[in-house]
């Protein structure tokens, strides 16, 4: 049987090979952490290779991306579908080991991770997500949802801003399944991190009491090379139930290579042959580049004792739902992702009402109306807001408080956390069994913009809600009026983004992010009153398309006018103001949606024939001269908003009747 080193001296040897292979990686953190991860994985991790996707699985996050290695290490050596081919071809096109971890490419990865900090952050998201659902789900005597969370992090991830954010909110909300283990390795790419020589410092905090600040339960200066001693600290980090756990573990960075370890050499280049040579010898590792002795992969084997675990959670299911029918059919289907059987034909219901009332209110209204309209559908929504609630609505009337002692609810108080309740979001997409939703002012979708491009990456379905959408914003001036922000948020590849024109096409545009499952929504919504748009059955059923015509024309248009949002009731009555012409009016709610309709369809809405075209919205107009064409004309703003009252924003900065007509004139 092979010792514990020895275990760790296998992760040690496939990294440094795969780094050397590639010519290219981080070979350092995997070899100092793999002590870490020898004891953290086969003597408390409940997992089972054979099923990747255990819904009672504990969560393993290496939110030190840059040491991928030693997670496709593991993930070989445990028995996932992870080769030894796999490995030889690290950081190579189309394989299953991208240079850093990325969700979907191999199974047993559970998030993407690279941008430091976002990975403790996804981690504290599937810990919310534990205990909210064990607080849903869970009966005396019951406990189908038990799981930790446990996630590798080092010095990088708590520089990062974001895990401030992340760690405080994990503190306050008592998340007593997160386990953290901090790489204290005193190295970062630019050398070590406390000073050395005439090279200054630049990172001293006191972690040990940052976290006692937050909440956590602090277990400092552990010997990272100890396996005994790191036992000892998971022992008692699982004893703790009422707060997240780290455990600070000192550690030498690319342990067992003689020149490097230590040093920020061995941080982000391979070790080289002669001192892979080296190492080995070291290390006492007498085998070839690739090469893992049967009685190591033995050791390491996963795959028995994680279908006994697996096995074992079946039973106690099957006697939950012998039990408790209804609950586990429902948790079935939530963690299947499925939608409720009656959900199509309640949510058409419900546009239908909002058609009905055909009422002029602010679209941010129109969207608490919406969560109203469809929450007690969705027992899966976990909503949220970075402290704007009130502004953003995102509270309708079945939410509940989540909290340290309050589990069972589904609404979080994010604080003032923009970026770091959207990382939070994307964990709880990851885990399953919610549909998360999180909001807060257009302008500050800047501070989150990272998770919302991992929200992209991943293709998981996090819906970000945004309102005060333009300079409609009014007195709180140009720092919170956005310009920019909806078409940047365009360009994000595989984002949807919604801007609603009135209450209907904000009914519509939930439906569309509740419904899509490979991809995150972006939802904008409007401070002020919009005018409510008469529309036929087959226009409404249109806006799921994107875009669609709104108001025709008899025969070919002279000229159309392309708009979303607060613009389209604009667009509408520049239309009419021009009774000489054939004037189309197109409501584009979402130009990505649109974007992807067959060609006929796009035809249909926008001839090529009707080179006379105008958009309008209030945002910069970079992306819509696609639309128009170089002979079109796109009222828009290019420049910062200024303090006033909304009207008289847009007068001030050409959202006019006069103003469109005179685009369109110019564009005939």
């Amino acid at each position: 049987m092979s010792s514990r080193r020895n275990l760790a001296n296998a992760v040690r040897a496939l990294s440094m090979d795969a780094v050397q292979k590639a010519n290219s990686g981080h070979p350092g953190a995997p070899m100092g952490m793999a002590d870490i991860a020898e004891v953290l994985w086969n003597d408390y991790l409940r997992h089972n290779p054979a099923n990747p996707k255990w819904v009672d699985r504990d969560r393993f996050v290496l939110s030190n991306g840059h040491g991928s290695m030693l997670i496709y290490s593991l993930l070989h050596l445990t028995g996932y579908g992870m080769s030894i081919e796999d490995l030889k071809s690290f950081r190579q096109l189309h394989a299953k080991t991208p240079g850093h971890p990325e969700y979907g490419y191999a199974e047993g990865v559970e998030t993407t991770t690279g941008p430091l900090g976002q990975g403790i952050t996804n981690g504290v998201g599937m810990a919310i997500a534990e205990k909210v659902l064990a607080g849903q789900f869970n009966r005396p005597g019951h406990d189908i949802v038990d799981h930790y969370t446990y996630v590798f992090l080092g010095d990088g991830c708590l520089m990062e801003g974001i895990s401030h954010e992340a760690c405080s909110l994990a503190g306050a909300l008592g998340l007593g399944k997160l386990i953290a283990l901090y790489d204290d390795n005193n190295i970062s790419i630019d050398g070590e991190v406390r000073g050395h020589g005439d090279t200054p410092a630049w990172f001293l905090d006191d972690t040990p009491k940052r976290f006692e600040a937050y909440g956590w339960h602090v277990i400092p200066e552990v010997d990272g090379h100890d396996p005994e001693a790191i036992k000892a600290a998971i022992e008692e980090a699982r004893g703790i139930t009422d707060k997240p756990s780290i455990i600070c573990c000192q550690t030498i960075i690319g342990w067992g290579s003689p020149n490097k370890q230590g040093k920020e050499d061995c941080h982000g280049a391979p070790l080289g042959a002669d001192e892979i040579a080296l190492t080995r010898e070291t290390i006492g590792w007498e085998h070839g580049p690739f090469e893992v002795p049967q009685e190591v992969y033995d050791g390491w084997d996963g795959k028995t004792k994680g279908a006994e675990l697996e096995a074992g959670w079946n039973a106690r299911f099957d006697a939950y739902a012998a039990a408790f029918p209804a609950e586990a059919a429902e948790f079935k289907r939530r963690m299947a992702g499925d939608l409720p059987d009656n959900w199509s034909e309640a949510a058409d219901a419900f546009i239908a009402s909002v058609v009905e009332k055909g009422e002029t209110i602010a679209s941010r209204k129109a969207s608490q109306n919406a969560l109203n309209g469809f929450g007690p559908l969705l027992p899966e929504f976990l909503g949220g807001s970075a402290d704007l609630a009130g502004s953003n609505l995102t509270i309708w009337k079945g939410s509940k408080g989540v909290g340290k002692a309050e589990c069972s609810g589904n609404y979080l108080y994010y604080g003032v956390r923009e970026f770091g309740m959207s990382a939070i979001m994307n964990g709880i997409a990851l885990h399953g069994g919610f549909i998360p939703y999180g909001a807060t002012f257009l302008m500050f979708s800047e501070y989150a913009r990272n998770a919302l491009r991992m929200a992209a990456l991943m293709r998981i379905p996090s819906i970000f809600v945004y309102t005060h959408d333009s300079i409609g914003l009014g007195e709180d001036g140009p720092t919170h009026q956005p310009v920019e922000q909806i078409p940047t948020l365009r360009m994000i590849p595989n984002m949807n983004v919604w801007r609603p024109c009135d209450a209907v096409e904000s009914a519509v545009a939930w439906k569309a992010a509740v419904e899509r499952r490979d991809g995150p929504s972006s939802l904008i919504f409007s401070r002020q009153n919009l005018a409510h748009m008469d529309r036929s059955d087959d226009q409404i059923t249109a806006i799921t398309r994107g875009g669609y015509v709104l108001r025709d024309c008899e025969g070919t248009p002279d000229a159309i006018i392309i708009a979303t949002g607060s613009e389209v009731d604009l667009a509408v009555r520049a239309a009419e103001a021009m009774s000489g012409k054939a004037v189309r009016v197109v409501s584009m709610p979402s130009t990505d949606v649109f974007d992807a309709q067959d060609e006929d369809y796009r035809e249909s809405v926008l001839p090529r024939a009707v080179t006379a075209r105008v958009a309008v919205e209030a945002a910069v107009t970079d992306g819509w001269w696609k639309y128009v064409g170089s002979g079109g004309a796109v009222v828009g703003i290019d420049r910062f908003g200024e303090s006033a009252p909304a009207g008289e924003l847009f007068k001030e900065f050409g959202f006019t009747v006069d103003n469109v007509v005179a685009a369109v004139n110019g564009a005939l």
